[in-house]
């Protein structure tokens, strides 16, 4: 039910048409505080068209806005607050719930399209670091979001399996590797010879275009250079996987940069044909000055190409293998200009559906204030610190809850949901600092803290099971302040996919879990009265939307704790 919606139908049929629905829905806000009702409409925006005092309007409009879910309509200065009724707005929201379940706030608005999601993204022959979480968490909860608006969602791993580091890669190998040992421990050996790699290169800068070289050599497919990088990436993927499956996260899609290498002829053949490529310092360039753009570098002066080239490959490949209706490259902010510059391009070419593809940024993960850098070894592994939280979890049930069934599979859940949720709950743009001791308390606005909220709410259930029970009412103040935060959950999904920001519906969870708890504090819930069916009711309520809340977060909810 929306009461926004209510709201505004009974301010427009008190208003001769100053503003129009949109408008006055758009205005409307929720206060602060209890005492002040559940919605309030500021009037500053009449005063010109009713030639009246905000406040002087506030009074007179009050005392005609009516409805049969309103309680009563309260002036407070310029604003006017309104309460509705408990009960009616309670019978409509609670059933709704319990009856659609698991699908309560799916919504329509993607019905018949489709999204691709460019997400995660690591690159082979390196550790999968805190640096590749973002990417990947924001993607899959950004898609799960998208499915449940209704939209056929396409997870795209777009590998970072070609370039000048592989060149750089296969030559540190040649070198320094021993092929026993990066058998036995493939990317923890690779990501040493990288690391000695850059350090060499300080002092040595022929192995610079030693790199180059091979990657060269890679590109026109010398055997051996070939042999090398399949076995490099191969035995990444064993390793990504792993770390996938802890997180529960899947794709539809596995091509790399490689997968493009023999398609961006056609991109380059179709920017001749339409004589947007320039030369400039013997490399090839698209100019994007009409767009206050840097030129979009194509193809450079010694023949290899370029990240660009192989993104504006892959978008001709996504539009024509999935006709994608939308395009998601979740992909932090440092490359905001990069997908500038290929959307351009795009454009240019006469794809009207580049207008259709978005550049999702995000902050980073910092150490120390400073920004992570494989290349220079300053990385946290993101398999250490998900194992670390599965095992401190486990130590946490042990302790509570030393018969827990299925232990090892609620502290796989509370403990991926901890660093999964930490990710999320924050505004993707910020920079994280990394800090495994928050990301690991099980108290306060954290993913275990709704996970207990979830599994408190369950045990209440199990106590005294609903059986035929109908909701007739609740007149305590606490119920309604859960009830309002229920009916929330559409909107607050809807808003998660339009602002493409899974923070807000992190923070709707976090809201609706404090609130429930303060009612499972004051309220008696389990007391035989005629209230019991209706308050096991809105405690199933509650369940449903924090256990698919989190579901969309990525994020399992357990029943136990």
């Amino acid at each position: 039910m929306d009461l926004k919606g209510i709201y505004t139908e009974s301010i427009l049929s008190a208003l001769n048409g100053e503003l129009d629905a949109q408008t006055i829905y758009s205005l409307i806000e929720t206060p602060k505080h209890q005492h002040l009702g559940d919605l309030a409409f500021p009037c500053f925006s009449l005063a010109k068209a009713m030639k009246k005092a905000p406040i002087e309007i506030a009074e007179h409009l009050s005392q005609k806005i009516k409805g049969p879910e309103i309680d009563h309509v309260q002036p407070a200065g310029p604003y006017i607050n309104v309460f509705f009724s408990k009960n009616e707005i309670a019978r409509t929201i609670i059933p709704s719930i319990l009856t659609a379940g698991a699908a309560f706030g799916s919504g329509e608005d993607g019905i018949g399209k489709t999204v691709v999601l460019d997400m995660s993204s690591p690159n082979i022959a390196k550790p999968f670091s805190m640096g590749h979480l973002r990417s990947t968490v924001i993607g899959n909860s950004l898609a799960l979001i998208a499915e449940k608006m209704g939209y056929k969602a396409v997870r795209l791993n777009h590998l970072g399996d070609w370039g000048t580091q592989f060149g750089k890669l296969i030559t540190a190998y040649r070198k320094w590797g021993v092929e026993e040992d990066v058998q036995e421990n493939p990317i923890g050996e690779l990501f040493k010879l990288y690391i000695r790699f850059h350090q060499e290169a300080e002092t040595d800068p022929i192995l610079e275009e030693e790199g180059r070289k091979a990657f060269k050599e890679l590109e026109d497919g010398v055997e051996e250079n070939i042999r090398i990088w399949t076995w490099f990436r191969d035995e990444s993927l064993k390793a990504f996987m792993t770390i996938y499956d802890l997180m529960n996260v899947k794709f539809d899609d596995w091509n790399g940069e490689a997968f493009y290498n023999d398609k961006m002829g056609e991109v380059i053949a179709l920017l001749e044909e339409q004589k947007l490529l320039e030369t400039s310092e013997g490399a090839e360039v698209v100019r994007l000055d009409d767009k206050q753009l840097p030129p979009c570098l194509i193809k450079k002066s010694d023949g290899a190409t370029l990240y660009a080239t192989r993104d504006l490959a892959a978008a001709i490949y996504r539009q024509q293998e999935y006709h994608f209706d939308e395009a998601l490259y979740i992909v932090g902010q440092e490359q905001t200009i990069h997908f500038k510059q290929v959307f351009g391009v795009l454009k240019k070419l006469g794809f009207s559906w580049a207008d259709h593809m978005k550049h999702v940024p995000f902050g980073l993960y910092l150490k120390d204030g400073k920004k992570m850098s494989t290349r220079k070894g300053r990385v946290i592994l993101l398999e250490e610190v998900l194992n670390e939280a599965i095992s401190l979890a486990a130590n946490n049930i042990k302790a509570k809850n030393p018969g827990l069934q299925n232990a090892e599979d609620v502290a796989k859940a509370v403990g991926t949901g901890a660093v999964l949720f930490h990710d999320l709950k924050n505004d993707r743009m910020n920079n994280i600092e990394f800090s495994l001791e928050d990301m690991l308390a099980f108290e306060g606005e954290t993913g275990p803290y709704i996970q207990y909220t979830h599994a408190r709410a369950n045990t209440l259930l199990r106590k005294s099971p609903i059986e035929d029970v109908e909701f007739t009412s609740l007149s305590d103040e606490d119920s309604w302040e859960v009830i309002k935060l229920l009916r929330l959950f559409p909107e607050m999904i809807s808003k998660a996919y339009t602002q493409l920001s899974p923070s807000v519906l992190a923070k709707y969870l976090i809201d609706t879990a404090q609130s429930f708890n303060k009612y499972y504090g004051k309220v008696r819930i389990l007391e035989q009265d005629s209230e019991l069916g209706s308050r096991l009711s809105l405690v199933q309520a509650v369940v449903i939307v924090l256990s698919e809340g989190l579901r969309l977060l990525g994020i399992s909810a357990p029943d136990q704790m």
